[in-house]
């Protein structure tokens, strides 16, 4: 894949350290994920993580809900390890992460990173006791915390605050903007009372997260302006499939554009039985379709029309596309650059030749009645005209081909 011609300019972070992976500053954008296993069973646990770093997932979160969790998490960074799988793990906590994080030091000193989510910390008094001792235990490990505001369980002590104030006003604001004005207002004072605590700017990545499009991308402008915290970025319950995947896109691309975001996920619910790594897929595609990371060679291919009746072009365009990125994990250490290579996939003669001459490597198929061959362009030029049964395994080859001598 290209370079974008108009390269977006990022807005400026404090970078953080997460592990082996740094977010924020000038390093590249960060694709995270979470398991959906009970993080208790360490077996499940550590074989979907596997999966998911396997996936791509540069940072995984796993749930630490309960004690039996807090106790597996040194064990399933172990099995992890021992399997040459070293993906950092995020601690997600919520309203008894104080009494885990003290009572198992072991967990504490296994995870890459804590995330605390303010409005489930505690009420009153006990929510700034609570709060401090999580922010202690960061600060004995050297971890780093998400500090992610929530609308589904943002602070309501801070809402009423914000709203009481907002009744005094001559012009009074809308509840959605004061539901706006919490999220960010969450976010920046807890900031500022794990500073106050003793955590270092450098170990504070913020995120407030909303389902609404319009919503986040409201937020996340207004906070961005207001401070150099390295922000994480994700439509909170984005939903299943179709719906889930196009509203994540459509509000994570404008923000990326603006130059807003060190580290994304995309929450979506997965189909009963689906893969869980669907999701490092589609943010991985995000950032790749916006010119701002490569993962995987892009395939180019048509939609298909009545110049295509046979579906052959539509099923070696996805055969190409499936064993490209199968093949990914062995060829990113082995064939450095390979992650940048276009194939193209045609159906026609209408814009298959051109569009193949424009990628790396790329097959024109036959249409509709048309002659039975396919040439096949390298680098703009055609070397080679395929025909007969085994078109698909003798385009697959060719690639392969291409990627040993250009990358190899």
């Amino acid at each position: 894949m290209t370079a974008s011609s108009h390269p977006i300019r990022r807005h400026h972070t404090r970078a953080v350290t997460v592990g082996s992976i740094v977010v924020g500053g000038d390093a590249p954008i960060v694709v995270q994920s979470m398991t959906n296993t009970d993080t208790a069973d360490v077996e499940a646990t550590a074989r979907q993580v596997t999966q998911l770093a396997q996936a791509g997932s540069e940072l995984v979160r796993i749930t630490v809900n309960s004690e039996e969790a807090a106790a597996a998490v040194p064990r399933i960074r172990d099995q992890l390890d021992a399997q040459g799988v070293d993906v950092p793990l995020i601690g997600d906590f919520h309203f008894n992460g104080h009494k885990l994080l003290a009572r198992y030091p072991a967990c504490a000193e296994a995870l890459a990173k804590y995330r605390i989510n303010p409005g489930n910390v505690g009420r009153g008094k006990k929510r700034d006791e609570q709060f401090a001792t999580m922010i202690d235990t960061a600060c004995r490990y050297d971890k780093p915390v998400r500090i992610g505001v929530n609308w589904g369980s943002l602070d309501q002590e801070l809402v009423v605050r914000l709203m009481d104030e907002n009744t005094q006003r001559a012009e009074p604001g809308d509840t959605h903007e004061i539901i706006h004005q919490a999220m960010v207002a969450s976010a920046l004072e807890n900031a500022e009372r794990a500073e106050e605590l003793g955590l270092g700017k450098d170990k504070i990545i913020l995120s407030v997260k909303m389902s609404g499009v319009q919503d986040l991308i409201a937020v996340y402008r207004s906070i961005a302006e207001r401070c150099e915290y390295a922000l994480h970025l994700g439509l909170t319950e984005a939903g299943m499939g179709a719906k889930g995947i196009v509203a994540s896109t459509a509000a994570l691309a404008v923000l990326l554009q603006q130059g807003i975001g060190d580290t994304i996920r995309i929450s979506l619910t997965p189909e009963p039985g689906g893969s869980r790594s669907q999701e490092v897929i589609v943010a991985q595609e995000i950032l790749q379709s916006m010119g701002l990371r490569s993962f995987t060679p892009s395939v180019v291919a048509c939609p298909g029309c009545g110049r295509t009746s046979s579906d052959y072009f539509q099923k070696l365009a996805r055969d190409i596309q499936d064993y490209l990125r199968d093949q990914m994990p062995a060829w990113h250490s082995r064939y450095p650059g390979v992650e940048n290579m276009t194939v193209a996939v045609m159906g026609c003669v209408v814009n298959g030749p051109g569009e193949s001459k424009h990628a790396n490597i790329g097959i024109s198929l036959p249409g509709t009645g048309e002659r039975p061959v396919a040439p096949v362009y390298v680098d703009g030029e055609k070397t080679v005209t395929l025909k007969g049964e085994h078109i698909a395994e003798e385009f697959q080859r060719l690639v392969n081909d291409y990627v040993e001598k250009m990358y190899g």
